[in-house]
């Protein structure tokens, strides 16, 4: 799916486009095995993002998405494949060009407890960025650390306080601004809201789409909140075990789901009103063991409608119309 600048009509090149990114993992096979499995985390993923738009990732626990956005940052190392954000690829940066990267991709953990030192005051958390690229002098830090707070809704007062002293709202509107501080293009929300109450989440989804506006900056948006990413995302990308099966724009991917596995993850979906009854599909089986991944579609074991190809070739992505591509032997 291309995406149009409505101003001038033209075409916007993509922000990240991510080429044939695979990560694999060592495992043994058991505690006093020397046999050596491979855990397949991340398998030949492509995608682009554009500037200003929000990509979600949904699938279930343990389907790669985290990794997948921390190879995206370099946080982590790649099998193979290639990250290029701006034209450039990031998987080959070191050093000073890596530090230059950073100043323009962040990220926003998913635990607000576990992502604060507690030893550092929120001032110099949220400063630390400013500091390790030594952009500042200590009047323009403190200066870019109390307009940060305004930003996301914390007062001056917290600038001198510590983690434990803030509830989780407000130590995830800190990882906000401290992801925020640099200005960046780009940053990569890791379930940022999937560890609050539900009208916490309301709060930082808002505060989220807000500085969006205004600083005009383009998310990675994972989660398992299905109602969370159809509310923030202009597309949303659903992995299976590594793997991408389905994309789409949001509210076409949400109305007509084709990827079996995405059907049934939908309809999970709770309705608003307990009088409207919805078919539940129910997958039978449990999701396998990602060091032994099926052969072909790694969904024909749960799925209802595979045959014979879906057990020996593994589908690859097409399209299919109105920006929509999915990966199933099913789909004509």
């Amino acid at each position: 799916m291309r995406m149009t600048d409505q101003k001038n009509g033209q075409e916007n090149a993509p922000l990240l486009k991510v080429n044939h990114v695979s990560k694999y993992y060592s495992a043994k096979a058991g505690a006093f095995s020397r046999d050596k499995r491979v855990v397949k985390a991340v398998e030949d993923i492509s995608f682009d993002v554009y500037p200003g738009e929000t990509l979600g990732i949904v699938g279930e626990s343990g389907c790669g998405k985290t990794t997948l956005g921390k190879l995206v940052l370099h946080l982590f190392e790649p099998t193979k494949g290639e990250v290029l954000f701006g034209g450039q690829d990031v998987l080959r940066l070191k050093g000073r060009q890596l530090r230059e990267f950073r100043k323009h991709a962040q990220i926003v953990y998913q635990d607000p407890y576990t992502s604060l030192n507690p030893r550092n005051t929120i001032g110099r958390t949220i400063a630390e960025p400013l500091l390790v690229q030594k952009l500042a002098d200590k009047k323009q830090t403190e200066e870019s650390v109390l307009r940060m707070l305004e930003v996301v809704g914390l007062s001056s007062d917290y600038y001198d306080r510590y983690p434990f002293e803030c509830s989780g709202g407000q130590r995830q509107r800190v990882g906000i601004a401290r992801a925020l501080i640099l200005n960046p293009k780009l940053i990569v929300c890791d379930e940022a809201v999937s560890a609050l109450d539900v009208s916490t989440q309301s709060q930082i989804i808002n505060l989220l789409d807000d500085i969006q506006k205004e600083f005009n900056l383009t998310y990675l948006f994972i989660s398992h909140g299905l109602s969370v990413v159809r509310h923030m995302c202009s597309r949303v990308m659903v992995m299976y075990l590594g793997r991408v099966v389905e994309i789409a724009g949001c509210e076409e991917l949400y109305r007509h789901p084709r990827h079996p596995y995405t059907e049934a993850l939908f309809s999970a979906i709770p309705l608003p009103d307990p009088e409207i009854k919805k078919d539940r599909i129910i997958l039978e089986g449990d999701v396998p063991n990602p060091v032994n991944v099926p052969s072909g579609c790694a969904f024909h074991t749960r799925c209802k409608y595979a045959h014979e190809r879906c057990k020996n070739e593994t589908p690859q992505m097409r399209e299919t119309g109105n920006g929509h591509s999915v990966a199933c032997h099913q789909i004509k």
